[in-house]
């Protein structure tokens, strides 16, 4: 009893955090993992095998195999077709729907997000529509696309091992199909028709200059022969200021130059290009000794040059950057680009760029070489949102990447391997060819959510030891004496479903899944509608930017609120638990 009741006060704790958010998903998890470990409630021994457990495995696969088939053009080729949508609202967000859940369905859900995000944005500005009417429609997309198959989300997979555990077959990878398809399918034409008239009209996100207002911010000043900074290389400007400002360029003479190294030197006459608001800019310039130079014209010039790129980009979620600072990643010094602004939920952060820690979700503006700016987003994990030239890669490779996987699902069908062992032996083969580097195998795996499964695993299994799954199902059952098993369906699936909007989905199926078990015992009937259930009920996550990475990839983008979610995530929850249920119970009856 002493054991259930330390179960049930870590999961109660292990929420709180969740909730909280103030460590990440898979610190809270493993703190979780050593509070049932430290007090022998799960043995030493078994503490680690949940990272060595089959769903564990196939998500990292599915992780790897999606960044094989993206750099194979697999998604850009798709991807490409949407230039020729036209410019209708509604075909547009069907479109984009569309196209993500069917990328969605058989790789990573914010893998074919990120992937397809740049894509809908530019359709937004040359259209001139707010991407708030589609990025969202696009990140609910990833997420009901999903749910047609076992490896479209890591809830599906979970429960797909779930039941074999405990002495059933694994759902095999289509068997989710029925159901999820039927469910993606109403939701699509659902958010289309309707949904995103619901979304928010913020018409600051379609254009990069809105948003930030950056030549407001953009000042010319000369550098007089007395000022402290003739002679003076660019690594010393904080001994001389602790203004907060960001030199991006210079005019000397004819030639306009850019500053990215730290051992730049700064000669009287030059004419600095200046990011700062006028506070800042006036501290900085009484510090060291500046005079005002001159006309906007030749400052938006220079923006535009070609020695000079502003880029948009977004902090992925799992980035070097989150919880980082400019000044803790040395920018300039390190990657020789300047962060120029931040912003957050649509709008810019006016505070000191230097004490900005980082967030998922955050849009960065960056200034440097092109190639500078690119080589720096993809080692910091930052998704560019500027326009972008699709590369539907070598056909050979595209051809062989998609052969290799059809033949893993083929394997997996007929029974020929289990789903893990296909899907490794595809990530093997797809590095063998070259078709992905050694090195992106490890940068393509989201490790937060290893780690997370891996932590988790074994607390559900403490669960489900001590009795506590038991526990809770024997109180869910007291309605199911009084009232036919289907209303008992329909509170576990709305629990479960509640819980995903606060929790990742993965963490929510792995407590539910021994519950809902527990209640199909308890009521002598079938376990699978209920892990159906779980399955769909975990993967719902509408009402909230914080129930799953994809709502939170297009916050800042779109320039979305907390409060924006429900707007559209409310109705589609209602649509999907009103075509749920009676699916589950067709395909898979009591």
């Amino acid at each position: 009893m002493q054991e259930q009741i330390w179960v049930f006060t870590v999961l109660a704790g292990a929420l709180v955090l969740f909730i909280w958010g103030k460590w990440r998903y898979d610190v809270v998890a493993l703190m979780a993992m050593m509070a049932v470990v430290l007090p022998g409630i799960v043995s030493p021994d078994d503490a680690f095998r949940g990272f060595a457990h089959p769903a564990v495995i196939t998500v990292a696969a599915v992780l790897v195999i999606s960044r094989g088939l993206s750099n194979a053009g697999a998604v850009d080729l798709v991807a490409g077709w949407l230039s020729y949508v036209p410019k209708h609202t509604v075909l547009q967000v069907a479109a984009l729907t569309l196209v993500v859940a069917a990328c969605s369905a058989f790789m990573n859900n914010v893998g074919a997000l990120a992937l397809l995000m740049p894509v809908a944005i530019r359709m937004a500005r040359e259209n001139n529509k707010p991407a708030s009417l589609l990025l969202m429609p696009l990140a609910f997309g990833s997420l009901l696309g999903g749910l047609t198959t076992m490896i479209g989300t890591p809830p599906n997979i979970i429960i797909a091992t779930f039941r074999a555990r405990n002495g059933g077959e694994p759902f095999g990878m289509f068997d989710f199909s029925p159901v999820g398809a039927g469910i993606a399918l109403a939701g699509i034409l659902f958010i289309a028709l309707i949904g995103w008239r619901f979304l928010p009209v913020r018409k600051g996100e379609a254009s990069p200059d809105e948003l930030f207002e950056i030549e407001d911010y953009l000042t010319e000043v000369r550098v007089p022969e007395k000022s402290k900074l003739a002679g003076r290389m660019l690594k010393d400007i904080g001994e001389l200021s602790e203004a907060e400002v960001a030199l991006i360029g210079l005019v000397r003479g004819e030639r306009r130059l850019s500053l990215h190294s730290g051992y730049d030197t700064i000669l009287a006459e030059d004419i600095l290009i200046v990011e700062a608001d006028s506070d800042e800019l006036k501290q900085f310039a009484d510090d060291v000794g500046l005079e005002l130079a001159g006309s906007k014209e030749l400052t938006g010039e220079f923006i535009k040059s070609d020695e000079i790129n502003m880029s948009e980009a977004v902090v992925l979620p799992g980035s070097r950057m989150v919880g980082q600072t400019a000044r803790s990643l040395n920018l300039r010094f390190h990657h020789g680009i300047n962060l120029l602004a931040v912003a957050r939920q649509g709008q810019r952060i006016h505070e000191r760029l230097n004490a900005i820690r980082f967030r998922e979700g955050d849009v960065l503006l960056l200034e440097g070489p092109s190639n500078a700016v690119q080589e720096a987003l993809t080692y910091l994990s930052c998704l560019p949102l500027a326009k972008r030239d699709l590369s539907i890669g070598q056909p050979r490779r595209l051809i062989i990447a998609l052969g290799l996987f059809a033949a893993a699902i083929a394997c997996t069908v007929m029974n020929l391997l289990p789903t893990q062992v296909a899907l490794v032996a595809v990530a093997l083969a797809m590095v063998l060819l070259g078709i992905i580097p050694v090195r992106q195998t490890y940068t393509s795996i989201d490790w937060p959510i290893i780690i997370l499964l891996g932590a988790m695993i074994p607390v559900g299994q403490a669960l489900e030891d001590t009795g506590g799954a038991l526990l809770i199902a024997d109180g869910l059952l007291g309605i199911g004496q009084t009232w036919p098993p289907v209303v008992t369906l329909i509170a576990l699936f709305l629990v479960t479903m509640t819980l995903s909007d606060a929790i990742n989905n993965a963490a929510a199926a792995v407590l539910m899944a021994p519950i809902a078990f527990g209640l199909a015992h308890g009521l002598n009937v079938s376990a699978d509608p209920f892990l159906m259930a779980v399955a769909v009920g975990a993967s719902c996550a509408f009402l909230t930017p914080i129930g799953h990475q994809s709502n939170t990839l297009v916050m800042g983008p779109g320039g979305y609120r907390f409060g924006d979610y429900w707007k559209l995530g409310l109705p589609l929850q209602i649509i999907i638990f009103l075509v749920a249920i009676p699916l589950i119970l067709r395909v898979w009856p009591f």
